[in-house]
């Protein structure tokens, strides 16, 4: 009932432990949540929290136009609904590197397992979009070292995220990635890995945990858990494969309501009442105070 029982420090030191257990880790993407909770229920990992499905939801194209304070809320607000460690896309740290040392301890302070910060100009791109350009190593060493040196709980994860491969090729994320980790990087997300091959050079070249980004419509192939854990990837995401899942039947309601004046055709589809109330804990909060909540939960249909 309510939100997560699991504290964040206990999540960070999961999430932690998961990331040295050998084995990958699936961590797919909340959209709300909800959906956090859903990605709980189904059995995965922990949650992943993309800046594009942030600024997406709020109808904006992912170019760094959200703020610390919109992502840091939001982030909490789907953190504290799962005991599953989550972690947040931080852009670039959203400024300077004192702006990005008050965002270590902001999106510490709303509940997160540990943030990822990358080496683009301000404003971003995309990580899967033509046309990206990346800053230089000083000011992205600089990122690293202000984020890792402002955390205060030593388990919040500072993970660099760096898409100089699409720059200046995969030997320039080799070495990026190296600096990175010298910088105070706890794990490395390199962008845009093109092979499984790819993947293989990074985890070569660094002896912290890797990061694997399976998004739909990108330049990466969708490799399956299996092929990514032979190359030694620790983590994989799928940023925003929910949030087009969801978009995706809203759409084709939408468009059936307008053709036969009905939602009939779809209903078959959707998520029924029963289990949206599961999901939602209805039970427990009948429990609680049955003086107040006094409704009757719905069978299964």
């Amino acid at each position: 009932m309510l939100y997560s029982k699991t504290t964040p420090e206990q999540k960070r030191l999961r999430f932690r432990e998961l990331l040295a257990s050998g084995t990958i880790q699936q961590f797919p993407g909340a959209f709300n949540p909800l959906s956090a909770r859903l990605i709980e229920e189904k059995g995965f990992a922990g949650v992943y929290i993309s800046g594009a499905v942030l600024a997406n939801d709020l109808g904006l194209p992912d170019i760094g136009l959200t703020t610390l304070t919109e992502v840091a809320t939001r982030a909490g607000q789907i953190a504290r609904m799962t005991d599953l460690p989550a972690i947040v896309d931080a852009d670039t740290g959203f400024g300077e590197p004192m702006n990005v040392a008050r965002t270590v301890q902001e999106i510490e302070n709303a509940g997160l397992a540990g943030l990822h910060i990358e080496d683009q100009f301000n404003p971003k791109r995309c990580g899967h979009l033509d046309g990206k350009n990346v800053v230089d190593l000083e000011t992205a060493t600089k990122r690293i070292r202000a984020a890792a040196d402002a955390r205060r709980d030593p388990n919040f994860l500072i993970m660099a995220r760096t898409d100089i491969r699409a720059t200046d090729g995969l030997a320039a994320a080799q070495d990026r990635a190296k600096a990175l980790v010298d910088a105070g990087a706890d794990a490395i997300f390199p962008e845009a890995m093109a092979t499984l091959d790819e993947f293989q050079a990074i985890r070569d070249a660094v002896h912290v945990p890797i990061l694997a980004n399976m998004t739909e419509f990108g330049k990466s192939d969708l490799f399956t858990v299996d092929q990514l854990a032979s190359v030694g990837v620790n983590m994989v995401i799928y940023p925003v494969t929910l949030l087009r899942s969801a978009m995706g039947a809203a759409e084709r309601t939408l468009d059936s309501i307008k053709a036969e004046g009905t939602q009939e055709a779809q209903v078959g589809s959707m998520l029924t009442r029963a289990r949206l109330y599961d999901l939602v804990d209805y039970e427990a909060y009948n429990r609680f105070d049955t003086g107040v909540f006094n409704f009757q939960v719905p069978g299964k249909h």
